[in-house]
């Protein structure tokens, strides 16, 4: 099932290659969960699901409890009036501005689809900041929302640092993270889908801990972009390549394929 929103580096179309990789368990934990499409492609019996965006965690949980009442709300924005850039403004200066959580919510899912690129950023005010999209008749995903709030009832859904979640790891778990990408140049750097980026440290700090938990029975699987730093820093897991087709760029002869290294620390 495909996630019901748009995503940069969301995995859906590496999903299978993941899958092949990750080893059985009772619990799945994703630091970085994104759109979620490892979760909602996976049979584990329980999920512990988290990203440091806390609008992201906020649409899960009022998913996960609210299911067709909230996606029938959200479906009420998706409507031709509401598809003009004068609107499209007048909403994401509500999203910046509103304290309701549902209401903030069904504007993140209407963002989301009528956005430039299905981007999520924020500026250093940690205001929402994607453009219109023009989109000519915007896609309402309803029956994949009704997937996610279906399986959503056998995951816990936090807002946690990285290390914090994994910290939290017990036997019987398996962990694959999804971590903003080593940008493969100096201008491709999307760290900022939250406030504070994810530097070099950052990754550095993921792969030590990836390691400990390795040896101690844990397995996690990391995915990356496949560059000389990522060989260095995922140097004790196993790592495989794939190539994957690149879509998130402005310049439509820059979509190439790129390496992706799924680095196994642990495991099989």
């Amino acid at each position: 099932m495909r996630p019901f929103l748009k995503w940069a580096g969301g995995k859906y179309r590496l999903v299978e290659h993941i899958k092949r990789r990750l080893p059985q368990g009772n619990r799945l934990i994703e630091p970085f969960v994104g759109s979620g499409a490892v979760f909602l492609n996976t049979d584990y019996e329980e999920y512990l699901l988290s990203d440091i965006n806390r609008d992201l965690i906020t649409l899960y949980r009022i998913l996960q409890r609210h299911g067709g009442e909230f996606i029938s709300y959200c479906k009420e924005l998706f409507v031709p009036e509401n598809n003009t850039a004068e609107r499209y403004y007048e909403l994401r200066a509500e999203f910046n501005a509103t304290a309701d959580p549902w209401r903030k919510s069904a504007l993140f899912v209407y963002l989301n689809r009528h956005g430039y690129n299905g981007l999520c950023r924020y500026n250093a005010n940690g205001e929402f900041n994607v453009p219109f999209g023009k989109y000519t008749r915007p896609y309402f995903p309803e029956e994949e929302m009704l997937f996610f709030a279906q399986k959503a009832q056998a995951a816990e859904f936090r807002c946690e640092d990285f290390r914090v979640i994994m910290r939290a790891a017990v036997p019987g778990d398996v962990i694959y993270c999804d971590p903003p990408y080593v940008p493969l140049s100096a201008t491709a750097n999307f760290t900022d889908y939250a406030a504070g980026g994810f530097g070099a440290s950052d990754q550095e700090d993921l792969a030590r801990l990836a390691e400990q938990l390795g040896h101690a029975g844990i397995p996690v699987l990391i995915s990356n972009h496949a560059t000389p730093f990522t060989e260095v820093v995922y140097a004790a897991a196993v790592q495989e390549f794939v190539s994957v087709p690149r879509f998130i760029s402005c310049d439509g002869s820059n979509r190439g394929k790129v390496q992706e290294v799924l680095a196994l620390f642990g495991g099989r």
